[in-house]
């Protein structure tokens, strides 16, 4: 069962993300609260695999709350999904760089919801693909424009996982890298893991944010 706890300063949709949750058979949710400091006091007390973080909420917004959650991980700290709003992407880099294994937009489907929090509970992170391209952006707009210092770890890829990145971070899936590069999925795989080792990183989003940082992708 995937523990589900929710945090959205509005009531209606916490209401409405529960009747969904809550209507699975393999996740029910465990708590909920309208503000990233009452989310905060709650999660020390109430055991939870996946928090559905709002951006801005009063009091204390998803990324500082974000921050909080994940500053010390352990084998019992929750996943965050990042869920936002179009007009207020601006925040969801900070969001990721928090540690939020993921983002999707609030009108996204119900059934990608599920799906998204069923694949960060297994431990994989969500870029929706649908959004990634259009938020991306924006986000990225945040960055600075001077150039980007040069970093080692780039020079530690071969020319094949720098083409795997690039597509990561455009937002593509490992079936439509494989496609588009002509190799075998699992081989996409291969190279996916040599990334997350020789760039240090976490997960999929950690990918992403690593290739615009760079300005390996623009």
């Amino acid at each position: 069962m995937i523990r589900v706890f929710l945090v959205d300063d509005q009531a209606l949709v916490r209401a409405g993300f529960g009747m969904l949750i809550n209507a699975q058979d393999d996740m029910a949710v465990v708590g909920d609260a309208a503000d990233g400091a009452a989310a905060l006091t709650a999660l020390a007390a109430t055991a939870a695999d996946v928090v559905l973080m709002d951006i801005r909420m009063p009091v204390l917004d998803g990324v500082e709350a974000t921050r909080r959650l994940l500053a010390e991980p352990g084998p019992d700290t929750p996943k965050v999904l990042v869920l936002t709003t179009f007009d207020l992407d601006e925040y969801v880099f900070a969001a990721l760089k928090a540690g939020a294994s993921g983002f999707l937009l609030k009108d996204t489907r119900p059934d990608e919801l599920l799906s998204a929090i069923r694949t960060i509970a297994a431990g994989d992170a969500v870029i929706a693909p649908s959004a990634t391209r259009r938020l991306l952006q924006h986000v990225t707009a945040a960055l600075p424009s001077a150039p980007a210092p040069p970093d080692d770890r780039l020079g530690q890829l071969t020319a094949r996982e720098r083409e795997v990145l690039v597509e990561i971070a455009r937002g593509l899936t490992n079936p439509e890298i494989a496609a588009g590069l002509f190799m075998a999925e699992s081989t996409v795989k291969t190279h996916v893991g040599s990334l997350l080792a020789k760039l240090q990183r976490r997960d999929r989003v950690g990918l992403v944010l690593f290739a615009f940082e760079t300005r390996l992708v623009r």
